[in-house]
């Protein structure tokens, strides 16, 4: 199956800006530019939304009346996939890992506004079953998504932005020798590689991982982009040496103490960000990807222009954990008085 045949929802407004920064350029010695696709999608939006418009023309070609996906429970994908569900008549299903929480804030806050289904366990990929044969017996069909969006069809959102930042950038003159996303479940980064190969793109694609890597995350990672390249006939291949992913320095890495854990380090790259470009990054995902970009330039490790891809999940800030442990931080980056 030929990827220009696959069809879409619309959900987002392309093409997405990209822009320079020009005061952490200047502070890093390396031009930073950065595509705004927090800018995009449902409920503030940012990467799943490409990945989803292909996701929801599936559900909606196979007949089904509801969607379920797996994530964290600050999960972005889930709570954009919550608003577009909702948007094309979907009913929308979170299974979310741990325990039920007794207040909801962060994307949870946005996930229940929205009127979503949210189911917690420690076994997610059980409780999805269960979830579904219940909404079997009832009649209905439920679209099963992986966390992150991270199938065949997903990918395709970014296979088929990368067109679009090839054309950004001819029209902008403008020659980042890299493109850095962070890396979740890892859809967006292998729909960037995948569409770098087959475009034959100017920049080489690279990731910060946003929780440790696991043994034979590379090899696994090449085998499914592989087999994607040939469901739509790309005709690309993909090793694990194309496979570029910086942790970080061993005593203090870019992925912190684990998932979605507050940490010092990339608490201090979203103020950096904000203070110098009024750009707002997230304590789980873009703040990592972002802190391994700047330490990476400082290190020498890149040379060459950047362009960085902001997926989003704004709404991560507001997670209550993260934000008790910035209250001492945001303090003392900002003046409070009262007259």
């Amino acid at each position: 199956m030929k990827l220009e045949n696959m069809k879409k929802v619309r959900l987002g407004y392309y093409p997405t800006p990209l822009e320079v920064l020009p005061r952490l350029s200047a502070k890093h010695g390396h031009n930073i530019y950065i595509k705004r696709d927090d800018m995009t999608g449902p409920a503030t939006g940012g990467n799943k939304t490409r990945k989803l418009e292909y996701i929801l023309q599936e559900a909606i070609d196979q007949g089904c009346t509801a969607i379920l996906t797996l994530g964290g429970p600050q999960t972005n994908h889930g709570r954009t996939t919550v608003a577009a569900a909702i948007q094309y008549g979907l009913k929308p299903i979170l299974v979310l890992g741990g325990d039920a929480p007794e207040y909801l804030s962060g994307n949870l806050t946005l996930d229940a506004m929205m009127g979503a289904e949210l189911v917690f366990s420690q076994d997610r990929e059980a409780a999805a079953q269960k979830v579904i044969a219940e909404y079997a017996a009832r009649g209905e069909k439920v679209y099963y998504m992986p966390a992150g969006g991270s199938n065949a069809t997903g990918v395709l959102g970014y296979i088929q932005a990368v067109p679009e930042i090839m054309e950004q950038l001819a029209k902008q003159d403008i020659h980042p020798r890299f493109l850095l996303c962070a890396v979740g479940s890892q859809g967006t980064y292998d729909g960037l590689l995948l569409g770098a190969k087959y475009y034959h793109a100017p920049f080489q694609v690279m990731g910060v991982p946003v929780a440790p890597l696991k043994e034979g995350q590379t090899e696994e990672m090449a085998a499914f982009m592989n087999a994607v390249s040939r469901h739509y006939e790309l005709g690309v291949q993909v090793t694990p040496e194309d496979i570029r992913l910086f942790s970080g320095p061993e005593a203090c890495p870019y992925t912190g103490f684990a998932y979605s854990v507050p940490d010092d380090a990339t608490r201090s790259t979203l103020l950096e960000a904000a203070r110098e470009e009024g750009i707002i990054l997230d304590p789980v995902y873009t703040g990592k990807a972002f802190r391994g970009m700047l330490d990476l330039m400082d290190r020498g490790e890149l040379d060459g222009d950047v362009l960085f891809l902001h997926t989003g999940g704004t709404a991560a800030v507001w997670t209550q954990e993260h934000l008790d442990a910035a209250q001492s931080a945001l303090r003392d980056n900002c003046t409070i008085r009262e007259l």
